[in-house]
């Protein structure tokens, strides 16, 4: 099978995979209308397993459907950028330093760094303009949605690569 037509297969898989992380488990946070999810550590991961160009789509597309079927809808450019920028950065990282078995686990922590800064961040400045001051009390629990996704990320990983295809893939990004 042609190498274009498994990432577009395995990008559809990622996508589909973190809509439904981010829709399975929903914990809300209080006063924000907002909710905590597993979905990043899928978006992480996406960047990573497929590179950073189809990371992009992969984690930006899943997410953005979450947001669309959950009648988010205000979010859905703003998530499709956020998500879409940390899988491309987890990605990227994961090309640049993933060059042992020992570098590419901290690729895939700075991977869940990247996201805790970006999400918490990201959503604070496009949030500010929507809530102004307000936004500020959504920092906290997209932390904690980041650690989580971190932490998750770094349980999935090794079993991910542990899959031949899956394996190959990431050897074919770097």
């Amino acid at each position: 099978m042609n190498n274009n037509l498994k990432k577009l297969i395995l990008a559809a898989l990622f996508a589909a995979l973190s809509c439904v992380a981010t829709m399975s488990i929903r914990i809300p946070t209080p006063g924000t209308g907002g909710y905590i999810h597993p979905g990043d550590a899928i978006v992480i991961l996406s960047g990573v397993i497929l590179g950073p160009v189809w990371g992009f789509f992969a984690g930006g597309i899943g997410s953005t459907l979450s947001d669309l079927i959950g009648g988010y809808f205000v979010y859905v450019p703003i998530t499709f950028v956020i998500k879409g920028l940390v899988a491309l950065v987890a990605g990227h990282l994961y090309q640049k330093i993933g060059k042992t078995q020992k570098s590419r686990y901290v690729a895939v922590v700075l991977g869940g760094v990247t996201d805790i800064i970006l999400v918490a961040g990201g959503y604070f400045v496009c949030e500010y303009f929507i809530y102004g001051a307000g936004a500020a009390a959504s920092i906290p629990a997209n932390i904690i949605q980041g650690i989580g996704g971190l932490v998750i990320s770094c349980i999935l990983y090794p079993i991910l690569i542990s899959i031949p295809n899956v394996r190959q893939m990431t050897v074919a990004t770097r």
